[in-house]
Parts: C-alpha cells; structure tokens; sequence
C-alpha cells in the first residue's frame, strides 16, 4: 500500500511539473513573439537585406537574442503583477477546477526562470551579441560565421575574467553591501514628472485664452520665410548656415502640424480627455509619494515593513492590500505606472536620450543597448516596488537575496529620498507649466527674452 501511494505521489509531481513546464512555454512563447513584433517595427532594414550574407546572418542571430532579452524583460515586468492577480483570484475562487494549474509552485518557477534568464541575457547573450556584430574573425582564419563565434567566444571569455577579477578585487576593499545601492533606481522621481510632458504632447491640449487661428497665421508665414530663404539661398552677401535653417524649417513644419491638429479636435477631445488624463496622472503620482511616505513611517515603527525574500509561496491564503481585490487591483496599476515613469525618466535624461529607438531605422549596436536598458529596469521592478512599499508580496527566490535588502538605514535613506524628488520634481514641473499655460494664453510669449526664457523652462 505504501510503495502504491508513493508510485502515485510521484506522477502526481511529475505531471504537475509537465504542466507548468508547458505552461511557462506558451508564456514565453507568447512574449516572444510579442517581442518580435516590437523589435521589428524599430530595427533598421538595410541591416538585414545587405548584399553581404555573412552579415546578414550575424545580424539575424544577434535579433534573437535581442528578442530574447526584451521578452526576459516583459516578462519580469509582468512577474510582480501577475504573482499578486494571481493571488487575488486563489482567494476568490480557491475550489474552481479550472484554475487548479493557478498554484505556489508556478509562481515560484516564474519567478526563477525570469531570474535565471535576466542574468544569462545580461551577463552573456548581450555582450555576445554586441562583440558578434562587432566581430570580424581572427586575421588569418577562414571567413565565415564561425570565425566569428570563435572571436566572439575567447573576447568575451578574457572578458569575463577581467570582470570578475574588478569584482572580486572590489569586493575585497569595499564591503558587500554597498555593491547593491547601484541596484536602485535613479530614473523613476525625474520620470514621474515628465510621465505628464510626454501625456500633454501626445493629447490636445485646451485652448483657454490662446487665440489659434492667429498663432497658426504666423507659423504658416514663418514656415514661408524660411522656406523663400532656403530656395533662393538669400543674398549672396549673407552668409546663412542652410543646416541651421534646414533645423528651423522641420521644427516649424512639426509645431504647424501640431496646431492644424489641435485646430481639427473636436471640443470634448480638447476640453475633457485632456484635463482627465492630467487628473489621473496627478492621482498616480500623489497615491505613490503618499504610499511611500506611510512605508517610511511604517519603517521606523514596524519591522516586518522591512523587503525580505522567502523561498515558499502560499497564495490564495490572505490578501496582500488591507483593501482587499481593490487596493491589489490599485498596487497592479502603480507598478505599471512606475515602470512607465522609470522608462519615460531613463529615455528624457540627457545621457540616454541618444539610445532613444527610432522607428525602421534603429541599428542593430543600438537596439542591443535599448534591450540592455529595458532588461536591467524591468528586472529591478520587483525589488524596486516591494522597496517603497507599494506592495507587500514578499520577493521569491534569488530576489530577495540581495544583501542590502536587510540594510535599514539604506532602505530608509532610499524610501525618503524618492519621496523628496518625487515631491519636488513634480511641483517644480506643476509650478512652471501653469507660469509657461498663463503666458501663452495671454499671448506674453511673443514679449522678448525674458518672457521666452520662462517659457522655455516650462517645457524642460
């Protein structure tokens, strides 16, 4: 009886694991092919349609592992949200026999997996894949593929080494400890302001006092000037920078395309979507600054605010929000929000704003660099949310490993930092938009310089 109940504990581990092993394929699977399409739409064609097959081919094989990074990436991003969903609906329907594959155990795999593949496509596909593309083969060796793969390999191999030896060497002098403060974000508080920059431009903004039709007759008569300039190419005894003008004239022609745009919306779509989608950004930013102030205060009362990883899950036993399945619901939509803002900072800073992708026309060293980007912010997201306290789904697996998460003044340090620049990116952004609104309105941008000069402050 007892050999039977074994023989039978053990299929029944074995099809469990069959099941999720499936179950993480088609996840994949789908993300990979959701990444394909992404990537697709920004790489640049004449990387992959050279008369040269061997590069080609090199650039074919660096696009996957590209595309298998930026899945790893999407797939880190959708962990937390996905693990606290999933928990929501264990405590909803914990007896429904068409979620019984809806278990601990899949989300603990979930959470390794993304683990695991972020440091495999971090630490060796993307490196691999940039020195391959960079790769010629070594001098003497026959041409081909594979005297790339053996440059490639020995390359990336010594330069392994040498990084683990400045490792180990750091690690040495400094305490370990102080190696994960890197880990932290730096992007989110200067993208949580600019989230509202980048909302305005892609909405129609109202007009309140600004009289259209007389800003878009100038920039009509400006665009004209510029272009009888450039035509004529002017008098001979002026000496015009045509490069300059050239910059002038695209500029014009994108902010009179603006204008005939805002001219064609309708009232409700300048009137309402916009005020709304501002309301809402506010609300997203005010909840997060306000969620994170609790956590600091909750920090210095209560240690179990502290982030600490677990190697067990059990869902579907209590709700991780005080709030039930709506403040989980409310937790989902900041964590997106946070990413969003972490992206939208990382690409508006001006270090990064060059790595910015640019529609079927992006190289193949940039669109490394863009999935070496997205990889390392997606898969600081779930140390990153659980940090500031905007959810209490403790880390599974290697994430709650690091060293620093133990590290109470850090995490103090971290908790009231981001509030403070939070707090002030976004007055200071409020405070100059509603100066640069009134200006325009009253038409006091056409004034000289020192009017202009707050106006363009504004817009920062």
């Amino acid at each position: 009886m007892e050999v039977n109940q074994d023989v039978s504990v053990r299929e029944q581990i074995f099809h469990d694991w069959v099941r999720e092993c499936i179950i993480c394929s088609l996840l994949f699977s789908t993300l990979y092919l959701l990444s394909y399409i992404v990537i697709t739409k920004f790489k640049k064609h004449a990387d992959f349609a050279t008369v040269d097959v061997e590069d080609a081919a090199v650039n074919r094989i660096a696009l996957w592992m590209c595309t298998f990074t930026l899945a790893v990436s999407v797939g880190a991003v959708l962990l937390l949200p996905f693990s606290i969903i999933s928990n929501e609906v264990l405590l909803s329907v914990p007896h429904n026999y068409y979620i019984q594959w809806l278990n601990g155990s899949l989300i603990h795999g979930l959470w390794n997996l993304v683990f695991l593949f972020s440091n495999l496509s971090l630490v060796f596909l993307m490196p691999f894949a940039y020195l391959f593309t960079e790769a010629e083969g070594f001098a003497g060796s026959k041409k081909g593929v594979m005297s790339r793969v053996y440059e490639t390999t020995v390359v990336l191999l010594l330069l392994t080494l040498l990084v683990f030896g400045i490792v180990w060497v750091a690690s040495a002098i400094f305490d370990d400890d102080s190696a994960g403060r890197e880990s932290l974000y730096v992007c989110t508080p200067f993208g949580l302001s600019r989230m509202f920059s980048v909302t305005g431009n892609l909405l129609v903004k109202p007009r309140l006092l600004e009289n259209l039709e007389e800003h878009l007759s100038c920039t009509a008569f400006e665009e004209a000037a510029i272009s009888r300039k450039i035509s004529t190419k002017a008098s001979c005894w002026l000496n015009l920078n045509m490069e300059a003008l050239q910059k002038r004239l695209l500029a014009i022609q994108s902010h009179r395309i603006t204008l005939e745009m805002r001219r064609r919306a309708s009232p409700w779509q300048r009137n309402l979507v916009y005020p709304l989608a501002m309301l809402l950004l506010l609300a997203l930013t005010g909840i997060t600054v306000l969620i994170v102030c609790v956590n600091v205060l909750e920090l210095l009362i209560d240690e179990a605010a502290m982030p600490k990883g677990i190697q067990s899950s059990q869902l579907g036993k209590v709700s991780f929000s005080v709030f039930g399945s709506f403040g989980a619901a409310v937790q989902v939509i900041l964590i997106f929000y946070l990413m969003a803002s972490s992206v939208v900072g990382f690409y508006s800073s001006p270090l990064f704003i060059q790595l910015l992708p640019q529609k079927q026309n992006t190289p193949m060293t940039k669109i490394i660099g863009n999935c070496v980007s997205l990889l390392i912010l997606s898969s600081a997201l779930p140390v990153f949310s659980r940090t500031l306290g905007i959810t209490r789904f403790d880390l599974l697996g290697d994430f709650g490993r690091f060293n620093w998460l133990g590290n109470f003044y850090l995490i103090l340090l971290y908790n009231m930092m981001f509030a403070g620049l939070a707090t002030l990116c976004l007055v200071k952004k409020f405070t100059w938009a509603v100066q640069a609104e009134l200006i325009r309105a009253f038409g006091l941008d056409r004034l000289p310089l020192s009017v202009k000069k707050i106006r363009s402050q504004g817009k920062a």
